[in-house]
């Protein structure tokens, strides 16, 4: 009965590839090979099955499925072609050539095997040739670049040309095969910073998408000898390295999609090692003081793109799990630096926000409540190990690391900050006669007061503190924090007027100062970012957008801010335009709740007077034309006005 099913489902699959559906015939001859043990019908199917694979531009099932029937009968001149035919679409000429020559010895005089086999012969020649033209050139590129009396234009000519070579695959594993990773290590090891960058370029072309190369070149270069390169005081040789470790993550990770057989297979059995051991040493990179503040970033960058989850549906979290146990302490020394103290470690602008990104996206990525509390009793024992009433210095570094991961998983900031003597040591530092503890210090407070209930402890026992230090202090870093915290306090209650956390008029007259230090050219770009902060903040209350928008100078400076290369501030003039144009969503008001709300003596949101409709249009008229004057590409102008509709 299955024997003539199978018959039947045979004649079926040919029907269905007389009339080009390939799809519903290899279906039939799939069918059909799961219920048949004739040999002969085994062999036509896989044939069969094999024309479809080639139909459909299949070749590597079209030749797997060729060669099962070859197994089955060595003489079956159809499935030899179809695989002679799967091979050459494949680059493997030298294979697909032993197959024709199979068929035109079985059939001599077969014209059609005759002109493959000719055509076939020639393409393999000319592989051989560019093949050993390839070898030469890379001879002659190492021997130009190794030699020290070499011309300047010469050796720069040939280091972009083997970094072009190493990109593509045929020259990759011709540089691979010619003891060019060796050649590769030599030009390294002369220590010129021109061909150490055309070396390590070359060897992150030749680990792209290739599992086997990326891992003997690893263990050829060393891990830690690509570390102590991406920690030189250099970007450009920091991004490479960066680049090299990427594409030798991706290719252990199995971002390859090649299949391996053979020698190559068991060359890449279990890559898990050398990724664990990659990752240890850019752990280890967080925390050292040789480490240059673009090496630092760099390793920060790998870490928060190649450890979390990228697709949280796969259960496996073991990397961060082990990032968690091996590196978070590190992260949060990271985290908790001071630019202006005597012991911090070498950083940019960027490398406590990156640290930041880094926390949020490791406690994401963790699955559930016990890994959470984990994560979480790391921090606090990490933040009460450096509180000590002999060591200021220990105590901002503590304060310091709260503050980032407030930047981070806030509800986790949150949960520290109810920390005993967290809060309180913040409102102390406020207090202090050193600069770099008040610059902490009200930085802290601006991320803690994100919450209401933080936001009024505050008010009631820091306004006064930062007040003062507003007044009295003659940094300018100091200042506009101080008056971006007021902003914040001052905001705290957001949209609702009636939890208005400052008296009528206090909030304009902060808005009021943001938009004289916007307007002030002389101060520098990063300073002038706060202001647009404070007044994303501010804006929420009405009068100060009809204020802000009433004040066209302020608004070009905004817009002129925002096309500057620091991009941190599109946000701060978004939500700003946001604020300014009602652009948020309402939540509808259910008049039946909001009397429940009052009998049972609940707060219910109070409306500003001067929010309406007709006010947010009007402000958006007056925010389009001030952009349309400006001078920006339909590009900018396009984004603008996407972020006010």
């Amino acid at each position: 009965m299955a024997e003539a099913e199978a018959a039947q489902l045979k004649e079926e699959g040919n029907r269905h590839f007389q009339l080009q559906d390939y799809k519903a015939a290899t279906k039939s001859y799939s069918q059909a090979l799961k219920l048949t043990k004739d040999k002969a019908l085994l062999a036509t199917l896989y044939r069969n099955r094999a024309a479809c694979g080639l139909k459909m531009e299949s070749y590597a099932q079209a030749a797997s499925d060729a060669s099962r029937a070859i197994d089955i009968n060595s003489a079956d001149i159809k499935a030899l072609y179809r695989r002679c035919q799967a091979l050459e679409h494949l680059g493997k000429l030298d294979q697909a050539f032993k197959d024709v020559q199979r068929c035109a010895t079985l059939e001599p005089r077969n014209q059609n095997f005759q002109e493959t086999l000719r055509r076939l012969n020639t393409s393999i020649q000319e592989q051989l040739r560019v093949q050993f033209s390839t070898d030469s050139r890379v001879q002659t590129m190492f021997e130009i670049l190794l030699n020290e009396n070499s011309e300047a234009d010469k050796r720069e000519k040939a280091a972009n040309n083997l970094i072009v070579l190493g990109r593509e695959e045929a020259g990759a594993e011709r540089i691979f095969q010619s003891n060019g990773v060796a050649l590769l290590l030599q030009l390294m090891n002369t220590q010129r910073p021109e061909l150490l960058l055309a070396a390590v370029r070359t060897l992150s072309g030749m680990c792209s998408g290739h599992r086997a190369r990326a891992t003997a070149i690893l263990h050829a270069v060393r891990i830690d000898r690509i570390c102590s390169l991406m920690a030189l005081e250099n970007e450009e040789m920091s991004l490479a390295v960066c680049n090299l470790l990427q594409a030798i993550i991706d290719s252990l990770s199995g971002e390859d999609k090649r299949e391996h057989r053979g020698k190559e297979e068991a060359l890449v059995l279990d890559t898990k090692k050398d990724l664990k051991q990659i990752t240890s040493h850019l752990l280890d990179m967080l925390v050292s003081k040789k480490v240059s503040g673009q090496g630092r970033d760099q390793a920060l960058n790998l870490l928060n793109k190649n450890v979390p989850r990228k697709d949280l549906s796969i259960h496996d979290n073991s990397r961060t799990i082990y990032v968690v146990d091996n590196g978070l302490r590190k992260i949060l020394k990271v985290v908790g630096q001071v630019p202006d103290l005597p012991s911090c470690l070498p950083l940019t602008d960027n490398t406590r926000m990156l640290a930041s990104i880094l926390i949020n996206k490791l406690y994401d990525d963790l699955r559930c409540d016990p890994e959470r509390d984990h994560f979480r009793k790391i921090c606090e024992e990490y933040i009460t190990s450096k509180f000590d009433p002999q060591d200021m210095d220990k105590n901002v570094n503590a304060i310091q690391t709260v503050s980032g991961i407030l930047q981070g998983p806030f509800d986790l900031g949150n949960q520290l900050l109810g920390m005993k003597g967290v809060m309180e040591m913040m409102v102390a530092l406020c207090g202090s006669e050193r600069e770099a503890d008040q610059l902490v210090a009200v930085e802290a407070l601006i991320h803690a007061s994100t919450k209401l209930s933080r936001a009024t402890f505050i008010i009631t026992n820091g306004v006064t503190l930062l007040k003062q230090i507003y007044k009295t202090t003659k940094n300018e870093k100091i200042k506009i924090r101080t008056l971006v915290g007021l902003c914040k306090l001052g905001s705290a209650g957001g949209s609702d007027y009636g939890l208005r956390q400052f008296a009528e008029g206090s909030t304009e007259k902060l808005a009021k100062q943001c938009r004289k230090w916007l307007c002030n050219t002389a101060i520098d770009t990063r300073t002038r970012r706060w202001a647009v902060e404070g007044l994303a903040y501010l804006t929420l209350d009405a009068d100060v957008k009809d204020d802000f928008v009433q004040d066209i100078p302020a608004l070009q400076a905004m817009f002129e801010l925002a096309k500057t290369s620091d991009k941190t501030i599109l946000y701060s003039v978004a939500n700003t335009l946001v604020n300014c144009t009602n652009s948020y969503d309402v939540k509808e008001v259910v008049p039946e709740l909001v009397q429940l709300a009052k009998f049972s003596k609940q707060h219910v949101p109070e409306e500003h007077p001067k929010v309406g409709t007709g006010a947010a249009q009007a402000r958006s008229c007056v925010v389009i034309e001030t952009m349309s004057g400006l001078t920006m590409t339909i590009v900018n102008f396009y984004d603008f006005c996407l972020l006010i509709f």
